[in-house]
């Protein structure tokens, strides 16, 4: 049996020669400098742009390649009122997008339309069906948006049907890629524009910035109001985060200024979405509300069904519908929560049934059982417990649809690009993918994959690697801990919330509360902190115990009264 709680790899980094530096030139705390340097954020003017990010740094969006084109070809069609559809994933990502962008140009009056396909009929990207359906429409312009990059046929099949067509799209870049049509990619190696990571609703945003400028210079908006892009930005913090791209550079701006517009929100839908989500309006809004309460719920309809509905309910004005809709995406995740924990129930067991485990590098499941919509989380969930590469399959009839996710040094993509020979379709990205195959390739494709793991990642790499920020002991922690901390919002990929490494810390007290997790009071040099451990509760009882610890400082309010605690991260008892 695989060991699934292995003791992690703690990665700690001395950054304090250019900590001090910062620190000195900036005016901030040794600590602030210590975690700006650990971000590898070691020049003032880099420093200054993190801390402070504002609106007007953002990069001009006609240096992304074929920008000036797309506008071009979308102007003609609001001049000339001809119908524009908007083509979108079924992701949270596509839906912001695509919710941004039929909004936008229903409030330049130009009849707009969107599609989303269908995750278990239609599958993922443009397909002929939706193509000629879109055309059937008298549809004129195709706009996709977190998708269609490698949509080759179905762009000659749109040209041949009398559309054109424009791609917005963020995923890599298939093979000899030649684009067919106007294509928005910041991965384009013929694109200009400084930042590489954008998701599909940040790329929307640039899109609708450079329509407006445009049309402002053209004179458009003499006789039409001028549409308010920052009211925008709340569906971009959402897309964004839930699409787990770098919260740096432009996306931190993107998504700092979006969770301030979340908050203030007074769009029925969002309103109706955070009411369910358990999130009370007007408070402030965190990068982990989206990622584990609005996330989900709105990609919950397109795993379990169309994901129509969520657009709506992202960009309607009624209340009432608002509120049917929200009500709605509520219940089916929770249905999505209750088949999730079934099948990772199961394929637990199939782990634990293995033989070799320990020496293979992959995990690669199927069952014909399984709910297609909702494998991606599963193989995300195994990763986190197995920690390997992982591939999850429903079966159906000949075919084999699924989907993976890696971890660091296994480019996922790269590898399904190595096995294509064997794919009937895939796509995706360094760490996350959707593969089809036929059954026939099964057994091949699973020896075969093990092997690129096996040249990529050695036995030390199977433990997962936890990077600290730095030593802080428990004297340290102070309220200006708390307020350098906060400088480094909103937090998510490639900007983690700090994690601190303190001990020998001696616990003086422990109790199990909730579902299995440790409440704790620690102690060093005589100061003490009270602690809480998510899951850690079969380590009880720790009375007495000297333990090296790493942790989140954080703000816990109980009965109106708040105090410092820390969130163990990781514990090792001595």
């Amino acid at each position: 049996m695989l060991n699934n709680t292995r003791d992690k790899i703690w990665h700690i980094e001395d950054n304090l020669s250019s900590a001090s530096w910062l620190a000195r030139n900036l005016g901030i705390s040794e600590l602030l400098a210590s975690l700006l340097a650990h971000r590898n954020i070691t020049s003032t003017d880099s420093a200054k742009s993190f801390l402070f990010p504002k609106l007007g740094a953002l990069h001009d969006p006609f240096l992304l390649r074929d920008m000036d084109r797309a506008v071009e070809l979308i102007k003609s069609f609001i001049v000339k009122k001809r119908k524009i559809t908007i083509y979108g994933d079924y992701d949270a990502d596509g839906i912001t997008a695509t919710s941004l962008l039929y909004d936008f140009f229903i409030r330049l009056k130009t009849p707009t339309s969107f599609y989303i396909p269908h995750r278990l009929e239609e599958g993922y990207s443009l397909n002929e069906k939706a193509v000629r359906e879109i055309a059937k429409d008298n549809t004129g312009l195709i706009i996709t948006v977190d998708c269609g990059i490698s949509s080759f046929s179905e762009i000659t099949l749109a040209h041949k049907l009398g559309m054109e067509v424009i791609v917005t799209d963020h995923h890599q870049l298939p093979s000899g890629f030649k684009p067919l049509c106007p294509t928005i990619n910041p991965l384009r190696p013929d694109s200009s524009f400084p930042f590489k990571e954008l998701s599909g609703v940040g790329l929307a945003f640039y899109l609708a910035i450079a329509m407006r400028s445009n049309l402002r210079d053209t004179g458009f908006f003499q006789d039409t109001n001028e549409p308010d892009l920052k009211s925008y930005l709340d569906l971009v913090a959402i897309g964004t985060v839930a699409d787990i791209v770098p919260l740096i550079e432009e996306n931190r701006i993107l998504v700092k200024s979006g969770l301030t517009v979340l908050a203030e929100t007074q769009k029925p839908g969002i309103k109706e979405l955070l009411r369910v989500s358990g999130i009370k309006n007007n408070q402030a809004i965190t990068t982990h509300d989206i990622a584990f309460k609005l996330a989900p719920r709105l990609n919950a309809m397109g795993r379990l069904g169309p994901a129509t509905r969520a657009v709506h309910l992202l960009t309607t004005d009624d209340e009432a519908e608002a509120f049917s809709i929200a009500t709605q995406m509520d219940t089916l995740n929770t249905k999505r929560q209750e088949i999730q924990n079934g099948i990772l129930s199961e394929c637990r067991e199939k782990i634990d049934k293995m033989e070799n485990l320990e020496r293979n590098r992959t995990i690669v499941l199927s069952n014909p059982q399984w709910h297609r919509g909702v494998v991606g989380i599963v193989a995300s969930k195994i990763v986190d417990e197995y920690y390997r590469p992982t591939l999850i399959f429903n079966v159906e009839g000949d075919l084999l649809k699924g989907s993976g996710r890696s971890i660091d040094g296994f480019n996922l993509y790269e590898a399904l690009s190595d096995l294509s020979d064997l794919l009937t379709q895939f796509g995706g990205h360094e760490y996350a993918a959707g593969v089809t195959l036929a059954s026939k390739n099964y057994e091949e494709f699973c020896d075969r994959f093990e092997e690129l793991a096996s040249k990529k990642l050695d036995i030390k790499d199977m433990a997962p690697k936890i990077e600290v920020d730095g030593k802080l002991g428990l004297e340290s922690i102070n309220p200006q801990t708390l307020k350098d901390i906060k400088m480094l919002l909103p937090f998510g990929y490639k900007n983690p919330q700090p994690i601190f490494w303190a001990g020998p810390v001696k616990i003086v007290f422990s109790t199990v509360v909730g579902k299995g997790h440790l409440k704790l009071k620690i102690k060093e040099k005589g100061t003490t902190f009270d602690c809480i451990a998510f899951g850690k509760a079969a380590l009880y009882p720790l009375e007495g115990k000297l333990v090296d610890i790493l942790f989140h400082v954080e703000i816990n309010t109980w009965q109106g009264t708040e105090s410092i605690q820390l969130v163990i991260v990781d514990m090792r008892v001595n």
